[in-house]
């Protein structure tokens, strides 16, 4: 059976589907449909932390489904601007699974991701794929999977 690694940019995935379509993203759509295709032996998904009621529901109902849900503070600078960014974080943690699966899924159209689908691909002769908005999401991340799936139909509520 074929060993799956999950990671969810939690705000990329939130941010492109509501600009693209107006709806969610339905991460219970996807399990399922990952559950059928091998073992997901670890499934991580990235938020910011806001603190807020409806965050929290959110965030309790993705480790209801499976999901381990690793929160960063959000962080609002004196010029008004925000920062969340879990790129190295989620890097990090991608890089740590890689050696012990067969397939490293990203559900992220951020193009910062490409290199390193690339190397672990190649390094450790993996699948990996790439579930994003089309129209949203990096040209150079989508060549770089294996597999790029569009994120449509069932996969939104």
């Amino acid at each position: 059976m074929k060993r799956i690694a999950l990671f969810v940019d939690v705000q990329n995935i939130y941010y492109t589907c509501r600009q693209a379509y107006g709806r969610q993203f339905n991460y219970h759509a996807l399990w399922q449909r990952l559950s059928e295709q091998g073992e997901i032996v670890a499934a991580l998904a990235y938020a910011i932390d806001r603190g807020d009621d409806g965050q929290i529901k959110f965030q309790d109902a993705l480790k209801h489904i499976g999901f381990e849900v690793k929160l960063k503070p959000f962080i609002q600078r004196s010029d008004g601007s925000a920062k969340g960014d879990w790129d190295v974080g989620i890097t990090i943690d991608i890089m740590e699974h890689a050696p012990e699966v067969d397939t490293v899924i990203l559900l992220s159209g951020d193009g910062d991701f490409a290199m390193l689908l690339e190397h672990i691909g190649r390094k450790y002769s993996l699948e990996t794929e790439v579930y994003g908005v089309p129209e949203l999401s990096a040209k150079a991340l989508m060549d770089a999977a294996t597999q790029f799936h569009p994120i449509e139909g069932e996969l939104l509520r």
